[in-house]
Formats: C-alpha cells, structure tokens, sequence
C-alpha cells in the first residue's frame, strides 16, 4: 500500500509541476559525486600518488575509504599546500584483498562511492601513450597494470612466456565501476592474434612457443576517456584449475544471500559424473552443496530420501556471487515399477522475484531503477509422501558455455526464518517517460530530510512487520523508519539534518528489527548506489551496486532550499476517532518556480488524505487528519508530507565573493607591480654608466614580476567569471521530503 501510494503520488506531482519541469535544466540539487580515481587501486603494503575527478568537489581535502587500515594525505606542493585531487593513499600490509569504496569529503559533505581495489600482486600505472608494438608496455608475470583506456585505440603490452606456461590474463572493468566493455586478445611477436575474448574479459593461455607475446585491449566499441579505466592482471598459472578472477563489486541482487547460517551445515563436494539419474550423487539432508556449472550443458543431479510432512527450503546461490548464471532447480519423487524407474515432478525453483516490480527495460517510467530480485532460486520444498527424491540444479544459460569458474552454493535447509534488507535513496520519475538514475551520497544540506526506500526479501516463510532504523549517525542527524508493514516487502527510511546542525561525517547503520518465531531479530541493511549518475536514462542503461558502508554527512556552507516541520517537536497525541490538525511551520532559503508545494501525506493508514498546498513564502501551514474518515487504529505512527518543487538554486554564491576578493587583490598587485616597473625603468634611463648594467638587470627582473602579475590577474578574472557562472540561478526541480510527524493514537473513551 505504502509503495502504491509513492508511486502514484510522485507521478501525480510531477504532472502537476509539467509547466516547471519543462523549463528546468537539471533534476536533483548538486551532490558531491567521485567519478575517477587514478590507479583505481594497490598492492597490501604500499603507498602512492592517486589523482581523482569528479561533479561537486570543491573543498575536496580528504579522501576517505570503507577499511580503516586504507588511509590518504593531500599531496603537499612546494608551497606546503595540498595540489588539488591528488593524495598519498597508504595500504596497511593486513587489508583484505578485494573491492574497497573510496570517496571524498568536500565542501557539500560525502561524495558517491567508487571502487578501489587491493591486491597481493606489484602494481603499476601506465603514463604514456602504448597505442602501438612499438610503443607496448613490458608486463612482467604476477603483476597488475591500471590504465585508462585509449579512445579510438588498441592498447599493447607485451610479455616474454616459455613454452607450454600457463598464463590468465584478465582485464577487470565492469566489476570496478569502469564504463569499459573490454575487448581481450594474445598476439603472437608479430601482432597476430592468437586467442580472443569480446565478453568476460579473461583469457587462458598456454604458451606455444617460447618467445615474445602481446595483450591488445581496446573497448568493444572502441569508446575510451576517464570514465573507461580497467586493471589488466597478468598471471602465471599453474596446474588447470579454474582460472582466477579480480574482485568485483557485489550486485543489488546478492543482499538477499545470507551465507552465515550455511556454515552450521555438512560440506558435501559435488562429484562428477551426476549428470544422469543413474549416476545421482548421494547426499542426506540438511547440507551445503559447492558445484560448478560444468562442462556444457552440465546438470547436477543428487538423491536424497525424506518423509512424509518434512519441510525443507532450498537456496541457491551462484548469480548472487557475481557470476552470469541463472540457476534451476526441479525435484522428483522416484518410484520403481519392477526395474522400471518413474519420476514424478514435486517442485520448481527458479528466479527470486524483486520485491518490487522493476521497470520493464530498466530505466522507464514503469518502475524503479533498482532491480532487487536475483536470477539465482528460492523456495519451499514441502514431502508429501515418503520415499526417494532427486534434485536436479542446472544453469539455464549454461547449454552452450563450459566455464568451469561458474560455481554454484546449494543449500537444502530445515526451514528458518529470517529477512535481508537493501535501502537506496528514492528517485524521481519524469512525466515525458525519462527517469534519472543519479548516484545520491548521504549528504545532507542542514535543515534537509532525504528519503529512502528499504525492500525486504522474506525467507523461509516469514512474513512479520519490521521496524526500520538507523544508528551511529553523526551529531544533528536523526533517522525514522516507516516500518514495513506484514507481508509487505516496501518500507520508507527518513533520514533528517537538523536546521542547526554541525558539519559533521560519520559511519552508520541501517538496520531492521523484527519478531521471528518469539525472539527479537536485528539484521543489517545494504545501501545500494548508481554507479554513475545517468541524467537522461533513455541514452544510458543505469547501473546500480551494493557500497560496503553507509556514510552520511551534514555540510554547513549551504542549507536546503526550503525546509518544512511540525511546528513543534513532539509526539503528537489523539484519541481514535478523533480529528488531529498539525501546524506547520516553513523556512524558506531559495525562490522558488510556481505558486505553491504541493505535499501529500504518507505512511501507514494516512495514504487517503489529501494533498495540502503551502503557498510560496508562507512561514506556515496546516495538515488535518480526519482519524475517524482514516480508519486509524490505536498505535505509534509516523507522518511523512512528500512532494516536489523547483527550486531557483544558486551554487556555491559564497565562492564568487571570495573570487571577487581574490580579483580585486590581483588587480591591486598588478598596477603595484607596474607603477614599480615604470619607476625602475626610469630611473635606469637616468643611471650612471657605471649603474646602469645593474639598473637595467633589476628593470628585467621586474618586467618579469610585472608578466607574472598580469598572468595573475587573468587568472583571477578566470576564477571570478566561473564562480559567476556556476552562481546563476538555475531551475532545478527536486524531491521535497516534510520532516517526519510522530503520532500516538490512543483508544477513544468507552462509553
């Protein structure tokens, strides 16, 4: 009910403010974004100069990570101040090897994450241009290149092997948030290709001959630019195992894979040959499974025997695990006529459904951006009669690829349950059918609430209401969760700065908690991000990820554009049955385009109150609830008034004062510098010839201050018309989110 109701009400909105949104250059209010980062990582242990780019970083000084042991210092120029985006990252000797989040803190707070990678391995960075044999970067074996790739190009590196010696080559992109779909081929010494990969990214090569080899690497459109970075590992490989992979980041998909309780279970090794039901591999329940989709059109088949009322829940993990899979399973019931064998279905497990309905080509109108389900299977395996059963489990895009690194956990469990979480920030849909799919750090504007939707995959059955929340969050920062009701899979997070809150950063928590078979359970929510901020999503599919943390921040140099709040900070209380006006009060901080903010009401038992107008620059308004109209029962609620408005915003107005300070300055300078070069030069004309070698030596040296100030002062006037520029009003329309109303309704009088 809940999410019906965001939906039509953000459609509804935004219809309403069609005139506005029109003539609005941009959605959403500037957020600090980390867009690149160069090396995209390191080895354990080491320590070097990383470069960032990125939208809305001014007053970038720090650059923080999701592992403590990963820390970073401006770099230091001559003058003992730090050069703009460039830091000493430093990795402690015991970090984990894998995908770490980096971001920076900047003027607006906490940027969006991007993905920094540790490793075992030496490390290098390409700086020059290898675009060609000749100019091919030597690899050595065991060693890990990070490059940005060249547009319109093919990059070269080469390496000496020996024959028969094994080597995989991978070129790690889109698992590090690069833009970049590699295209992957061995040459021999004359440049002619041996092996190729256009799709995974990896190769597995032995060598021929002794001699000298080539990586090529271009992108499979030949794109390239910042946004197309990728890290190509060469490794000698022994033996013929499958070949290794770089970390990558998780998907969405893979909050809902809960790998703990599997610990608890007997290990049990898939065994080939089980491909057939006369070769089923024998297995007694519980277990966990590990297997591999392989060779081929490889189908796992395993018996096990069971009683009559015995529920088992089976789960398999292996798209979850970042793998292009898509798991099914069949059981059967086995019976025996003589020596004939019958087989009778008695359950199907195929995709986990999101919890809620994704868009249709993943970026329209129709539905979020965010896709919670998961490819891989869950399901109730219920034993109606006693006997002999055999699980089947394949990959159903697995007939015509034999890669043996496609590996698979299968759990077959007495029923538990329990429910994983993921939260990301809500978007904006647009009347015209785009849909914005922008990366929204938790950089909150003080005075600002910013919504979050929280999906649930229930497990095992359960199906209790859940509260929602969040800890640890910095001074000023207050949370509140509109709990996700029973047998519902959508709640709304709130997260709100107060008006008079510090600049302040912190590490938190989201967090559910709920009743499971009489015990209080907490269980820790994911926040998922955009990797990069798609404006216009009918040019570029969005591709959203897991973070590994939850960072939030409050900024001081800029309030939100308009902030809206009971009037008093209380719990408001009222009897059932009874109607609650609740005033409310309105700092406005920015023009703003139209009339009024139209606002509806939201959270459970209040979707059917009507929308309230808050004309522009009123300092008040009023929300009433009609509790007997409303059907609300006696409970704890909380109120959240939602919308959208467009905004007059100007960036960083504070910028252009100092820029004007800074020109003016410059100016000063300069005409210093010139009236003193004048003066020199004059009195050089008039020196002695003995004075006069010296006099007009000074005149040189001051002719050469007097070039530098007027490079200065343009400079400075440079600064000044940016800030100028960056300053102007723009329209820009955005998500109003009311703080949230808390509400205690109590039981009317009897009578």
């Amino acid at each position: 009910m809940l999410k019906t109701t965001v939906v039509r009400f953000v459609a509804g909105m935004l219809v309403f403010w069609l005139g506005a949104v029109a003539l609005a250059q941009e959605v959403c209010l500037p957020a600090p974004r980390l867009l690149t980062m160069v090396p995209m990582g390191g080895q354990a242990g080491t320590s070097f100069e990383v470069t960032i780019t990125g939208d809305n970083l001014d007053g970038a000084n720090e650059l923080l990570f999701s592992h403590p042991g990963i820390t970073a210092k401006p770099k230091l120029a001559e003058a003992g101040k730090g050069e703009t985006n460039t830091f000493v990252v430093t990795i402690a000797a015991d970090v984990p090897q894998g995908v770490h989040d980096a971001r920076v803190l900047s003027r607006l707070g906490v940027s969006s994450a991007r993905a920094f990678s540790v490793s075992g391995l030496p490390e290098v960075t390409r700086t020059k241009p290898n675009t060609s044999l000749e100019t091919a970067l030597e690899l050595k074996p065991n060693s890990i290149c990070n490059a940005v790739m060249s547009p319109r190009a093919v990059d070269f590196y080469a390496f000496q092997a020996a024959k028969g010696k094994r080597f995989v080559v991978e070129c790690a992109a889109r698992g590090i948030d690069s833009k970049l779909s590699p295209v992957l081929i061995i040459a021999d010494a004359q440049g002619r290709d041996l092996l190729a990969d256009r799709r995974g990214g990896l190769l597995d090569f032995k060598a021929p001959a002794d001699g000298k080899y080539f990586v090529k690497v271009h992108g499979l459109t030949f794109q390239g630019g910042p946004a197309h970075f990728y890290r190509l590992a060469l490794l000698e490989e022994p033996g013929t195992g499958p070949a290794p992979r770089q970390p990558s980041t998780t998907t969405v998909s893979s909050f809902s894979w809960v790998p703990d309780e599997a610990s608890k279970l007997p290990k049990v090794a898939e065994t080939e040959p089980n491909s057939q039901h006369a070769q089923a591999q024998k297995i007694t329940l519980p277990c966990e499974i590990d297997g591999r989709f392989y060779p081929a059109a490889d189908v796992d088949t395993f018996e096990f025997t069971a009683k009559k009322g015995e529920v088992w829940w089976v789960e398999v993990a292996s798209e979850r695990l970042g793998l292009p899979t898509d798991p099914f399973v069949v059981v059967q019931r086995v019976t025996r006529d003589g020596a004939a064998e019958k087989l009778d279905d008695v359950a199907e497990f195929n995709d986990i459904p999101s919890p809620i309905k994704p868009s249709s080509n993943g970026y329209s109108y129709d539905g979020p951006v965010y896709d919670a389900g998961s490819a891989d299977a869950l399901g109730k395996l219920e034993i109606k009669e006693d006997g002999v059963y055999r699980l089947q489990v394949r990959d159903l895009f697995g007939g015509t690829r034999s890669e043996a690194r496609h590996v698979y956990r299968l759990i077959v469990r007495k029923p538990a349950p329990d429910f994983a979480l993921a939260a990301w920030a809500l978007h904006m849909n647009l009347r015209n059918g785009d849909r914005n799919a922008l990366s929204k750090p938790i950089a909150l504007r003080a005075g600002t609430t910013m919504a979050f939707e929280v999906v649930v995959v229930r497990r095992d059955g359960f199906d209790g209401a859940i509260e929602l929340g969040m800890s640890d969050l910095p001074e000023g920062v207050s949370a509140c969760g509109l709990k996700i009701p029973a047998g519902k899979s959508v709640g709304t997070l709130l997260v709100t700065a107060s008006e008079n809150a510090p600049r302040s950063f912190a590490g938190a928590k989201i967090f559910g908690r709920a009743q499971v078979d009489g015990k209080t359970v907490t269980r820790p929510g994911r926040l998922a991000s955009m990797v990069w901020p798609v404006p216009d999503a009918s040019q570029e599919i969005p591709n959203p990820r897991l973070v590994a943390d939850v960072p939030v921040s409050v900024s001081r140099s800029e309030g939100a554009p308009v902030t809206i709040a009971p009037a008093e900070n209380k719990v408001w209380q009222v009897k059932a049955g009874e109607k609650l006006t609740i005033p409310l009060k309105v700092t406005w901080r920015s023009e703003f385009t139209g009339a009024s903010i139209k606002l509806s009401p939201m959270g459970a038992h209040f979707g059917g109150v009507q929308a309230i107008d808050i004309p522009l620059k009123a300092a008040g308004s009023e929300v009433v609830l009609d509790l007997a109209a409303l059907k609300t029962p006696p409970g704890e609620y909380a109120l959240v008034l939602y919308g959208s408005a467009v905004a007059k915003y100007r960036y960083n107005p504070e910028a252009v004062k100092l820029a004007e300070e800074a020109q003016k300055k410059a100016e000063q300078e300069a005409i210093a510098i010139a009236e003193a070069a004048k003066k020199l030069a004059d009195e050089a004309k008039a020196a002695p010839p003995d004075k006069k070698t010296e006099a007009e030596n000074t005149v040189k040296a001051m002719i050469g201050k007097q070039k530098s100030a007027e490079a200065a002062k343009a400079d400075a006037a440079r600064r000044m018309k940016a800030a100028t520029d960056a300053a102007a009003p723009k329209d820009i329309v955005d998500i109003v989110v009311a703080e949230p109303i808390r509400i205690l309704v109590t039981p009317k009088d009897q009578k």
